[in-house]
């Protein structure tokens, strides 16, 4: 005969700080950010890949036992959070761009390549010419680095193609990916990412081409979740971003503005104006972008690896964004071209370095309003009962050395849909498909 206790596949107890995020649906904005929801001497207890119980260890061991075959993980006081979600990365590249960074570094700047034929356009032209199997191939070891850092859901964006074969190509890719990998993927459709060489005379032109054939062919294969625009000075204007948005929104794709990066040129208004479910970038907001946000309750995400990797020194000001009431997250934009990280780690630090966000204003928008800025947040983003068992097991006993222990791996285990995927005490790596 039983105790009476439920049987559970995994069990996550002696831990130190566990970090839930758990409250009100929605995004964290301005003090709320700060609350992490944490339970000292905590335990998590998971059934076929969903949390079933959160509380004290003495609240969860007292309830539920480790079934048959179960895994139970010691923490041994160490902090526990969420997996930690990126929302805005390129990860389906064909090759690196390590030349373009030096040119950077000798003072050639991102509009100056790109008019060189660099930026965008090379990643265009690589991925045109790959296979799937390459684009394939690259994807999943970019997503297993990002895995082993800790990141849990990745949102994946297209946008390297800019033809209608080479986007759905790309945006086949990533659904394979998306059912291969452990990460979740979460996919975007960014054909209007830049103007491709055989349309920069006829640019409005391209703009028509991508609201009435690529965004059709898109969502009749069903590739895509959200549709995004390149909203900056020398790329779409806000009349051309508006136009692909609502073409998109026309056919169930959520929007998302890559808005005010270089320039204040009206994306985030166009974001707070159309209800998108994030506006990022936003390193030359202006303070009225920002008070629509905040009216209209659109995430903000902020990519504090691409302006470093740019070698500038404004970064977006998330202060300002928190104190008017935005809910900001954090994501790498992980690319080939102006932010080559898979970390989330140290763009965590980035944000509390540079934005002057606390530890726990960075974790908060690192995990649940990351969520949020994916519409994921009714499955991820916080440890509560009912949501996905993404774990990261920490290798500190206070959260606030997250940010402050920088330029190294911290995650010791990850726990994907209550599966460990990365033990780097066993294995040493991640084990992504």
């Amino acid at each position: 005969m039983g105790d009476g206790r439920q049987p559970v596949d995994l069990i996550v107890m002696n831990v130190g700080e566990l970090l839930t995020l758990d409250g009100p649906p929605g995004g964290r904005v301005g003090k709320a950010a700060r609350d992490l929801s944490i339970i000292r001497g905590g335990a998590i207890a998971c059934r076929e890949g969903r949390i079933v119980a959160v509380g004290t260890e003495r609240e969860v061991i007292g309830d539920h036992r480790a079934g048959r075959d179960a895994v139970v993980l010691d923490a041994r006081g160490s902090t526990v959070s969420p997996g930690l979600v990126d929302p805005h990365t390129h990860a389906v590249f064909a090759r690196t761009r390590e030349d373009e960074f030096a040119m950077r570094i000798e003072g050639r700047s991102y509009e100056e390549i790109a008019e060189a034929g660099g930026g965008i356009r090379s990643s265009v032209r690589y991925v045109r010419a790959a296979t799937e199997d390459e684009l394939l191939n690259v994807g999943s070891a970019t997503l297993d680095r990002m895995m082993a850092h800790g990141t849990t859901t990745a949102e994946v964006k297209s946008g390297y193609g800019l033809s209608l074969d080479a986007e759905i190509k790309t945006l086949k890719v990533i659904a394979e990916l998306g059912e291969s990998h452990a990460i979740d993927v979460v996919p975007t459709f960014l054909g209007a990412h830049e103007f491709p060489d055989e349309w920069r005379d006829d640019r409005d032109g391209y703009v028509s081409h991508v609201a009435d054939q690529m965004i059709p062919a898109v969502t009749s294969r069903r590739l895509a979740r959200f549709c995004d625009v390149f909203c900056e000075e020398g790329v779409f204007t806000v009349e051309q971003s508006r136009k692909v948005l609502e073409a998109g929104r026309a056919r169930g794709l959520a929007p998302k503005i890559h808005a005010d990066e270089l320039h204040p040129s009206g994306g985030a208004e166009l974001a707070a104006e159309l209800g998108a479910a994030s506006a990022d970038h936003l390193v030359c907001v202006s303070e009225r972008g920002i008070r629509a946000l905040a009216a209209a309750g659109v995430p903000a995400v902020l990519l504090p690896g691409t302006t470093l990797s740019l070698g500038k020194t404004d970064f977006a000001p998330a202060r300002t964004m928190i104190e008017l009431g935005v809910p900001v997250a954090l994501a790498t934009d992980c690319n080939p071209g102006s932010s080559m990280t898979e970390s989330m780690q140290i763009i965590i630090s980035l944000a509390s370095m540079m934005l002057r966000m606390t530890p726990a204003e960075a974790i908060t928008a690192a995990t649940v309003n990351a969520a949020v800025a994916v519409g994921a947040a009714d499955e991820v983003g916080s440890i509560a009962p009912g949501k996905l068992c993404d774990l990261v097991i920490w290798e500190v006993d206070d959260h606030r050395a997250i940010p402050y222990h920088y330029g190294v791996n911290l995650a010791r285990t990850v726990v994907k849909r209550g599966r460990v995927v990365v033990d780097r005490e066993s294995d040493g790596g991640p084990d992504g498909r």
